[in-house]
């Protein structure tokens, strides 16, 4: 959060009403943070610090999941990279989801290819709110860094729909990342945080759209995931109305260290009937 997902992921007083952004816009949470804990029959104490949230939960890894590897079914994959690693189920081979908008695919970000745009969508004041990525684009590439060259338990992308690149999304293991210590996680839950980029995809619907197809192919590439988590802002209402409006529930209300935030979650055993 910034997120967590940053983070994508804070103790907090408590949170001003929610106003929705003027445009209407869908904004996930800050960066490298993680998802809230439960405020309706689920709730967690908060960390001692901003910091402490920061810093990756020091969790051992099966020696399986320690080894990072581009598979031959995998295009343009580099070696170590962590978008084709296991912990995301090699993200990178996911390929397309058909959507009422058209054919979308999360394309895990390159820094020489991908920051200028990423960038200049954080500027975008509209974002910033929320993301807090704000300035030159060293302030961006300090983020997507902290994840390319971990081990893969986050995996930034570019969202790419009918071959434009429109939006940016952050895949993560809630369960391995700090936003754990804030709600009941269970293994293999996995995070989305996310920011459509231009003005003119937000507020019509868009957003909820492209939430379901990715929610669904994580569900569909990870089958050892039985959720999928996102922490909005609880002040970013649009974003909050997307998620639910993707077959998300609201689960809870959690203070964060750097916000108060909408616990949502979308169960595998739901997703035929939201």
């Amino acid at each position: 959060m910034p997120p967590t997902e940053p983070p994508a992921s804070l103790a907090t007083e408590p949170a001003p009403a929610p106003t929705a952004a003027s445009d209407g816009s869908v904004q996930d949470l800050a960066p490298e943070g993680s998802v809230p804990t439960a405020a309706c029959q689920e709730s967690a104490s908060a960390p001692a610090s901003v910091d402490a949230l920061r810093d990756t939960l020091d969790l051992r890894l099966p020696a399986e999941l320690t080894v990072l590897g581009a598979e031959d079914t995998v295009p343009q994959l580099r070696p170590g990279d962590p978008a084709a690693g296991p912990l995301l189920d090699a993200l990178a081979g996911w390929g397309p989801a058909e959507t009422p908008a058209g054919p979308f695919q999360l394309v895990p970000v390159r820094l020489e290819r991908d920051l200028s745009l990423i960038a200049g969508w954080m500027n975008d004041p509209a974002v910033a709110a929320f993301w807090e990525l704000s300035g030159p684009p060293g302030t961006t590439e300090a983020h997507l860094r902290t994840q390319l060259d971990g081990d893969g338990r986050s995996v930034p992308c570019l969202g790419v729909l009918a071959g434009v690149p429109m939006s940016y999304w952050e895949i993560y293991r809630a369960d391995l990342d700090p936003l754990a210590r804030y709600y009941p996680a269970r293994p293999h839950d996995t995070g989305v945080h996310l920011l459509i980029g231009g003005v003119a995809d937000r507020g019509r619907g868009l957003g909820s759209t492209l939430l379901r197809a990715t929610a669904d192919l994580v569900l569909d590439h990870r089958p050892q995931c039985g959720r999928v988590i996102a922490e909005p802002d609880l002040r970013n209402t649009p974003s909050v109305a997307a998620f639910l409006s993707a077959g998300f529930r609201f689960a809870a209300e959690t203070d964060l260290p750097d916000k108060r935030a909408a616990l949502m979650i979308r169960d595998r055993a739901l997703r035929t009937v939201l």
